[in-house]
């Protein structure tokens, strides 16, 4: 009995044995299916993720613009001698304020004369330096110095045609107080009676042009001040501004006959669009534009003409750059219809359940799924945030969702299954 016991004993073992080494075979054959499937399926749906940063979107397009402004050319009798501006381009000017002056018949002969008079006049000072110890010469010998120290480092043209007045005043004082002071005063006097004689006869044959209201002073005049003019918007439509016939980006030639005083306060520009948010915007709808130098500048739509069922010109106002654009009648611009900026999140990761939104957090290993409040929907891209705790309340959250976001968190892009 005692051997037969044994040997049923060690029988029983050999089975047991038997048995789990087949089931760690079944587990084992278990497990490798299990990671074969699993690899399928990463390697047809392979799970990406992303860091959710901080980011800003935005609409926008690029169109062709006409610049429509208040313009009031200025222009005198004497045109066909040209003239002289006494106000640089895109300066202000105050209403009857001279603007530029018109040549007078014979002004080259005379400006001649007058300038072989100063070098006599000086000849003449130079050779009685000891009479011109006076306070009053001293005094204008120095301002004299300190004006042509000034005048080199000048652009504007205004500036430097004060500054040569100045100094040709100087001069005349001190060769006044030389003729006083010297034996040779009765020749200098007659020569600065003789410079007078013709600066007089300059100056009476020169016609002043007077600006007839304030604003920004331009010379660049190229007919079209009344035909663009803000005073009937219903004119501006496809046909009519492509009519005009301009070049975009075509620089306004600098007239030698009359310039213009433009309303400083607000510009416009027109231009055809055929986009959703053009087709969809509405008058009193606010918009940034970028102008050619990149400056961004705020503008509201001021008129619509709808051409037909896909297209609309639309007319903006502005007014901010006006005299960056004195240059110009044509131009490429861009509209951005909206920006935003918050969590920037790309919307392939962004799923819709019952008309609210999650995405799918990876955090230490494990998914969850997270509401957000989208902000705005761009092409690619949304912002998103979190709700408030008030409007959490009134919403059917997913079972088990999560209600806030953080920046730096890593969602996944994507997402096959339903977590």
């Amino acid at each position: 009995m005692k051997k037969d016991s044994k040997v049923e004993l060690k029988n029983r073992r050999k089975r047991l044995n038997k048995m789990k080494v087949l089931l760690g075979v079944i587990v084992l054959l278990i497990v490798g299916i299990y990671i074969i499937i699993s690899t399928v399926k990463l390697i047809k749906n392979p799970t990406n993720t992303v860091i959710i940063k901080e980011g800003k979107i935005s609409k926008e397009e690029t169109d062709t613009g006409y610049i429509i402004r208040e313009e009031t050319v200025v222009k005198g009798e004497n045109y066909k001698n040209g003239l002289e501006q006494i106000v640089d381009e895109g300066k202000r000017v105050a209403k009857g304020e001279s603007v530029y002056r018109y040549y007078s018949s014979g002004e080259n002969n005379l400006k001649d004369k007058i300038k072989t008079l100063d070098i006599k006049i000086q000849e003449a000072l130079d050779s009685n330096t000891d009479d011109l110890l006076s306070p009053d010469a001293k005094l204008l010998d120095s301002q004299i110095s300190e004006k042509l120290s000034n005048i080199n480092n000048l652009n504007s043209i205004q500036t430097i045609q004060e500054i040569k007045k100045e100094i040709s005043n100087y001069v005349s004082k001190k060769a006044k107080i030389a003729g006083e002071l010297s034996p040779t005063g009765s020749y200098l006097k007659k020569l600065i009676d003789e410079r007078s004689n013709y600066e007089n006869q300059l100056n009476s044959g020169s016609e002043y042009v007077t600006a007839p209201l304030s604003g920004i002073v331009s010379y660049r005049v190229d007919g079209l001040e009344e035909t663009l003019t803000p005073n009937d918007f219903s004119n501006y439509n496809k046909e009519f501004l492509s009519n005009l016939n301009l070049k975009t980006g075509q620089i306004i030639s600098t007239s030698n006959e009359n310039g213009k005083i433009i309303n400083n306060f607000v510009c416009y520009i027109a231009c055809t669009s055929r986009t959703p948010e053009a087709n969809s915007a509405k008058v009193g709808d606010k918009v940034t534009i970028t102008l050619p130098s990149g400056k961004l500048a705020d503008a509201k739509i001021v008129h619509i003409n709808r051409e037909n069922d896909v297209e609309v010109t639309l007319v903006m106002s502005f007014t901010e750059g006006i005299d960056e654009l004195l240059l110009y009648r044509k131009i490429i611009f861009d509209i951005i219809w909206w920006d935003s900026s918050g969590y920037k999140v790309p919307n392939s990761a962004i799923i819709k359940e019952n008309n609210l939104n999650y995405v799918i957090r990876t955090k230490a290993g494990y998914l969850e799924k997270v509401l957000v409040k989208v902000k705005k929907e761009g092409e690619d891209y949304s912002i998103v945030t979190n709700y408030s705790t008030s409007e959490i309340k009134d919403l059917e959250i997913a079972e088990g969702a999560m209600t806030s976001i953080m920046l730096f968190d890593e969602i996944v892009l994507e997402p096959k299954i339903d977590y």
